[in-house]
């Protein structure tokens, strides 16, 4: 039984004065102080709505722990959706009233070490379990605060595991071993929610042992399943306006550790020179981007490239000695992840970097493009079988 949100205000502001937890004793005394009796169930209903206000994720709490769930979404008291990698589900979760979900939104802020308030209105944090936390409160959220929380398991996925659930193609998953054995550079593209950052944290798992992983990350999301990672994550500013470390700053700072391989989480800054100019000087690296289509991925890096100061010409040199390949994802109807397309990219005449399909995923497998001879010689030592990909098709 749900108190009535007036009679719980006193309640809370005494528990927060005095730091106590609440018990359905101290509920029952701050209750008494207001003039208020109440039997022992509705106390008991008092105490528990309390505690899960004021501990773990409140109402959230079995959303979180579920292993299915990747995304839980808050858009109104009533309105608590997740993802389960079928698209999202409307679930039977729900908030007392909209200042619940505010307070929520704001306690975990301040777990997170972040400030969430009038003043500040949104934030973008991860909470000490790893998972991703964004909010918005109102006026700037209209009618109720919204949450985003986005859960990092602390294991990720094989590269079998994904193949099993057809996020890889049958034969699907040579092509990418023979990827990660020549040491090429790549980039995994695709919109919001489609995968990349699973496929690319399987993709690491598959490194050699003996190979030192640098992460630059702005939010710690990749959890690769290998002995040798060292993992960097960006700061805010403080409240002074002082302290600010960038994924540009994390990029420079990679470099002087020594990385046999060096890994953006997610490229969307100036940090994307950084990157290029990083894997032209005999690194080799990786990361993810957002993009509609991977044909997409050089005017979305020349965007990046000329906020960072690179002029067109410039950027489509280094892009071209940089890079290999573009892994691309989409997220279909049905929510399901798969990888769509390989490509590599290469220089037309006027100077500038274009993609060619080299895989795209057909009825049951990889079926090659105009493309894929030139992933082949960009494979020459580490070949995937044959049998790996479909008939060659001219396109």
């Amino acid at each position: 039984m749900l108190a009535a949100p007036g009679m719980l205000d006193g309640v809370r502001r005494r528990l927060a004065e005095s730091g106590a937890e609440p018990t359905p004793a101290r509920v029952a005394q701050a209750l008494r102080e207001q003039g208020r009796v109440l039997g022992d169930a509705e106390i008991l209903g008092a105490a528990e709505q309390l505690r899960s206000e004021l501990v773990g994720s409140g109402p959230l709490e079995p959303l979180l722990a579920d292993p299915s769930v990747t995304d839980v979404l808050v858009s109104a008291p009533d309105r608590v959706w997740v993802d389960r990698g079928g698209g999202l589900e409307l679930t039977p979760v729900s908030f007392p009233d909209a200042g619940a979900v505010r307070r929520l939104a704001q306690r975990l802020a301040t777990v997170a070490g972040r400030r969430l308030d009038d003043a500040r209105p949104w934030v973008d944090a991860r909470l000490p379990d790893g998972t991703r936390l964004h909010a918005v409160l109102p006026p700037v959220a209209v009618e109720c605060a919204c949450l985003s929380l986005r859960v990092v398991r602390p294991r990720a996925f094989t590269l079998d595991e994904l193949a099993a659930a057809g996020t890889v193609p049958p034969g699907g998953d040579r092509v990418l071993r023979a990827l990660v054995r020549a040491r090429l550079s790549f980039l995994v593209s695709g919109g919001t929610g489609s995968g990349k950052t699973t496929l690319l944290s399987a993709l690491l798992g598959l490194v050699g042992p003996d190979e030192r992983i640098v992460l630059a990350e702005d939010s710690a999301e990749l959890r690769p399943d290998h002995p040798h990672v060292v993992r960097l994550e960006t700061r805010p500013a403080n409240q002074e306006g002082a302290g600010l470390v960038t994924l540009e700053d994390l990029v420079r700072q990679a470099l002087r550790m020594r990385p046999d391989l060096l890994v953006v989480g997610e490229v969307r800054g100036p940090e994307a020179a950084h990157l290029l100019a990083a894997l032209n000087t005999g690194h080799s690296g990786c990361g993810t981007v957002h993009a509609n289509a991977a044909a997409d991925v050089p005017a979305r890096l020349e965007a990046l490239g000329t906020a960072a100061g690179l002029d067109r010409a410039a950027l489509h040199s280094q892009l071209a000695a940089a890079l290999s390949v573009v892994l691309h994802l989409v997220r279909d109807r049905a929510g399901r992840r798969r990888i769509a397309e390989v490509h590599v990219l290469e220089r037309d005449s006027s100077g500038l970097v274009r993609t060619v399909p080299a895989l795209r995923w057909g009825a049951d497998a990889f079926v090659a493009e105009r493309g894929w001879q030139r992933l082949r010689e960009l494979l020459r030592g580490a070949e995937p079988e044959e049998r790996a990909v479909g008939r060659e098709t001219q396109r």
